[in-house]
């Protein structure tokens, strides 16, 4: 009888167990894990997810497998992962656009940010602004007389409805008073392309995306959206050195995971990203992208974030941009 007592009791704390208390008792990770990318290839996002999905794999012992989950400017393939079992074995690269913009000010996210759980700022880079070769300008100050000359008959390419290059883009036109046509896509690479080809004017994009195509002449360079100029585009202004004072947003990537994972799991990730952060082989080719390696604790990464969500909503107010088309 007391056997029969002692399993019974036994398979009620079993059954009383929580979901995350079983996943935090298994060897974390004991299968691939999968790293959601919210846009097509080629962009921005997918080259950074990429870049870390190797080394991050080794220090882990599980393959990291990057999904390309495009659509609704990062919205559908973020929107994915906050639905995910909080197991560790779902993340994904969140941006400014998919981690700030869409939770933060847009009329319907689908989904909150919390959410997720931060896990680490991977690396920040400047924003571009870049033409097709045709272009009749040459550098900011040109294009803004071209298009104040020409309101409403250019068009610039961006990543996405919502998305960062969307804002940044918005944010141009209300900084330089003058008036272009939005063409989103459901990522940087298809909107360069078309920009490339021209079927569009221009494009608001990171730099280590673009910068292949604006080193080969596919694309012509005409602007950088960060504090100062890059150093291997010494000639290509700044928006403020256009006169566009306060235009300085930098473009950032991190990896995500859904809240609620356990904090066994969470404490071998940030570690498992410090130290793939800490790999000169890893920060030399960041940098060879245009990027500056970051690399955060899950803490400093969350209140960066909350601190950037507060400075959109001050910025969307203010020059009352729509996020809508």
């Amino acid at each position: 009888m007391k056997i029969t007592r002692r399993l019974f009791t036994a398979a009620l704390m079993a059954a009383s167990l929580s979901p995350l208390t079983a996943f935090a008792q298994r060897d974390y990770p004991d299968r691939p894990i999968r790293l959601v990318v919210p846009y097509a290839p080629g962009g921005a996002t997918d080259l950074i997810g990429r870049l870390i999905a190797e080394p991050l794999s080794k220090v882990l012992g599980q393959s990291v497998v990057v999904e390309n989950k495009s659509g609704a400017g990062g919205m559908l393939g973020t929107s994915e992962v906050a639905r995910a079992e909080p197991d560790g074995y779902t993340l994904t690269i969140g941006t400014v656009s998919t981690m700030v913009i869409f939770p933060g000010v847009h009329p319907s996210p689908g989904y909150s940010l919390d959410q997720f759980a931060p896990v680490s700022n991977i690396a920040d880079m400047p924003n571009i602004l870049a033409v097709n070769p045709s272009f009749p300008a040459n550098n900011l100050q040109e294009l803004i007389a071209v298009l104040k000359a020409n309101p409403g008959k250019y068009t610039f390419a961006t990543s996405g409805v919502g998305s960062i290059n969307h804002m940044l883009g918005e944010s141009f036109q209300a900084a330089a008073d003058v008036k272009m046509v939005h063409i989103p896509y459901r990522g940087a690479g298809p909107a360069r392309a078309d920009v490339m080809g021209g079927q569009v004017d221009m494009l608001f994009d990171q730099l280590p995306s673009s910068k292949t195509q604006i080193d080969g002449g596919g694309l012509k360079l005409l602007g950088v959206i960060a504090p100062a100029r890059v150093q291997e585009y010494p000639d290509v202004m700044t928006m403020e050195d256009a006169g566009l004072k306060g235009f300085t947003d930098k473009a950032w990537y991190g990896l995500v995971a859904p809240a609620n994972v356990p904090p066994s799991v969470m404490h071998k990730l940030s570690e498992a990203m410090s130290e793939v952060m800490a790999q000169p082989q890893v920060r030399e080719r960041l940098q060879q992208l245009g990027a500056n390696p970051v690399g955060s604790s899950p803490k400093e990464f969350l209140a960066q974030i909350q601190s950037e969500v507060s400075r959109m909503r001050t910025l969307v107010k203010e020059r009352n941009i729509s996020l809508q088309e």
